[in-house]
């Protein structure tokens, strides 16, 4: 009797939790489309993917200021927006850090930061931490390139900027560089999912 009672509550227990525990968003695949967002710029405006009328898509990446991950790649970035910005793919940076626990990556910082290098593209703070789990961004950085399709932005790579974070001009494997240029030539990227390396987004 009491073992047909246990068998009784252990199943109530599994059937209540199936309902009631939520699987874990694992962010954006290959072939989804993204969400837009409306975030506050450096410039204290807001932007959207929305915004860029004629972009053809975005190198969306989260990045922050003290990770030197991060600070090893601005140069990189700064280069990947000059590039192909004017080609209709234009870099949006996301700061996705939690502000009271990573010292250093609050707006006023992020302002200091954006002008001490020269930033070339909006750098957008994700206030209340909403976004980046939208994207299942995990790392600074992360990469998220999205090609425009009518009123969609589809996700058509995630991962790492390149194979070397340490020393730019030995990175052999330039992953975000061949996945536009694949996009620009009307082709998907050959290689559309990396590993990102970085540091853990501050929660």
């Amino acid at each position: 009797m009491k073992k047909n009672i246990k068998i009784l509550m252990l199943a109530t227990f599994l059937i209540i939790t199936a309902f009631t525990i939520k699987p874990t968003n694992e962010g954006y695949k290959i072939g989804d489309s993204a969400t837009d967002f409306n975030l506050k710029n450096i410039d204290n405006k807001m932007v959207s993917l929305a915004n860029f009328k004629s972009a053809k898509g975005f190198i969306v990446i989260f990045t922050c200021n003290h990770c030197p991950y991060s600070i090893a790649y601005e140069d990189r970035i700064i280069a990947l927006d000059k590039k192909y910005k004017t080609l209709g793919y234009p870099v949006i940076a996301i700061n996705p850090n939690n502000p009271e626990v990573s010292k250093g990556d609050d707006f006023a910082s992020m302002q200091v930061r954006s002008q001490e290098k020269g930033f070339t593209f909006p750098y957008l703070l994700d206030e209340g931490q909403k976004i980046y789990p939208q994207y299942g961004a995990t790392r600074t950085p992360h990469v998220f390139i999205l090609k425009k399709e009518k009123n969609e932005f589809k996700v058509e790579y995630i991962g790492a900027i390149d194979n070397n974070y340490s020393d730019a001009s030995k990175a052999e494997d330039k992953y975000v560089e061949d996945a536009v240029d694949a996009l620009l030539a009307g082709k998907k990227p050959t290689l559309n999912t990396t590993k990102a390396i970085g540091c853990s987004i501050k929660k």
